[in-house]
């Protein structure tokens, strides 16, 4: 697997990124994480057909990854049911569990990669020395290829929240 360094700052250290970014235009690589209930799921394949919203998160523990997850969840409510929202991280699905639960996020998926990193590795979002995933977001179309990528340069900014929605909305009219 590709490290890259020079890349991001953590705190002021440099620190190493596991993996290759992806690109729009790409097929978007399968990858399996553990669900709330710790069963593993086959990300894509079990989304196959959807348009998928997919986030990569620090930590739920977070306030920013709380925002992002709690507004992915907000607007889950209100979009088509071709669309899945697919949130990733490395706590542990018992983490994952109670977060979900005590925020009453149950519009999203969230994914616990803790296992084996896969999904960090291929999406290139896996900090090494901090074995937590930088902030990004990705749009996959109903073909399996990206339509949106965008990588956060500072673990506390969020997303475009609006260019992910009408990714999404977009890929989902064009199929």
């Amino acid at each position: 697997m590709i490290e890259r360094s020079g890349l991001f700052v953590f705190k002021g250290q440099d620190v190493t990124i596991v993996g290759e970014d992806v690109k729009v235009g790409e097929q978007a690589p399968e990858f399996s994480a553990l669900k709330r209930d710790w069963t593993w799921m086959s990300a894509l394949e079990s989304t196959k057909g959807k348009v998928r919203i997919i986030g990569s998160l620090p930590s739920l523990s977070t306030s920013v990854c709380d925002r992002e997850t709690k507004k992915f969840n907000l607007e889950a409510s209100s979009m088509s049911d071709d669309i899945a929202i697919l949130m990733v991280s490395m706590d542990l699905p018992f983490t994952h569990d109670q977060w979900c639960a005590a925020a009453g996020v149950d519009q999203v998926t969230t994914l616990s990669d803790h296992k084996n990193a896969a999904f960090g590795e291929k999406y290139g979002v896996l900090l090494k020395e901090l074995n937590i995933f930088r902030r990004a977001a990705f749009v996959v179309d109903r073909t399996g290829k990206f339509v949106y990528v965008e990588y956060l340069p500072v673990l506390g900014d969020e997303p475009d929240y609006e260019a992910v929605l009408e990714a999404a909305r977009t890929a989902l009219d064009l199929n």
